[in-house]
């Protein structure tokens, strides 16, 4: 039985839970083998980002087509692109492949902070989104793409009606920054809605959520399952693997991927 391949193009978190290293760990998890493409290395833990270097585009392009050449994946994440130079390189590497196209648009942090020049935002909505099967912003990012505040569920639909206006054929809305007892993630796909809602668990554990949301979007279209199936699926991945996180480091921890995956496999 031929293993399906998933590659992560995504930045390194050197304290392992997220970027490139959640990406990996949600793949093998979920019975995926990982190819990875490194765009940036980041000095990090769970406590903060105390500097990040920029891998050089002819390298990312190296990697990319060493990548593609040898073992073509069946579905791509792509995580941390923070210049205008390597959005164009990868944009232009994976349409020639064509695999299906999971973007996590990492533009806001934790914090609230702004980590994509405008410059830099301008040419992934341009250059990235027409490409990408799935986008998955944060609600922040959300607003930041539409130019207006999110408030509602209404507001949520229409945020993901303009986004995928920009190109994507589907938009997830990450609801996990909002206060509250509840958290909501929406989900349109064409011009079906999907509500995804679930009580809010209490916890610092956090860490790589979203990357390992988009990872595991990957992984399950690089299964063969459907776009909703996907990201129904993923959804309770993300919630095993924060429910059964380990507990680790002083500030917001990683997940359990690992668990996470012995668990599905259990039902």
């Amino acid at each position: 039985m031929t293993v399906p391949i998933a590659l992560t193009v995504a930045g390194s978190d050197s304290g392992g839970g997220a970027g490139i290293q959640a990406d990996l760990k949600t793949f093998e998890a979920l019975g995926v083998y990982g190819a990875s493409v490194l765009t940036a290395v980041a000095a990090q833990n769970t406590l903060a980002v105390s500097s990040i270097h920029e891998v050089p585009s002819v390298m990312v392009r190296d990697q990319l087509r060493a990548v593609l050449s040898d073992l073509p994946p069946a579905a791509v994440k792509v995580g941390m692109l923070g210049s205008v130079p390597l959005i164009r390189l990868v944009a232009q590497e994976l349409r020639k492949h064509g695999a299906p196209v999971v973007l996590d648009p990492v533009m806001v942090g934790k914090s609230g902070a702004r980590l994509l020049r405008p410059a830099a935002l301008h040419a992934l909505v341009r250059l990235l989104l027409p490409g990408a099967t799935v986008i998955t912003p944060s609600i922040p990012e959300a607003e930041i793409l539409i130019g207006a505040p999110i408030q509602s569920e209404a507001d949520a639909k229409a945020a993901a009606r303009r986004i995928q206006e920009l190109g994507p054929r589907a938009v997830l809305l990450k609801g996990g920054y909002r206060q509250g007892d509840r958290v909501m993630d929406g989900f349109l796909d064409g011009r079906t809605w999907h509500r995804f809602e679930g009580p809010r668990l209490q916890t610092t554990s956090t860490h790589g959520s979203g990357c390992t949301l988009a990872s595991a979007i990957a992984a399950y279209l690089a299964r063969g399952e459907t776009l909703p199936d996907a990201v129904e699926k993923a959804i309770r991945f993300v919630r095993l693997a924060i429910e059964h996180a380990p507990g680790l480091g002083a500030g917001r921890g990683p997940l359990g991927h690992r668990a996470a995956g012995f668990l599905l496999r259990d039902r």
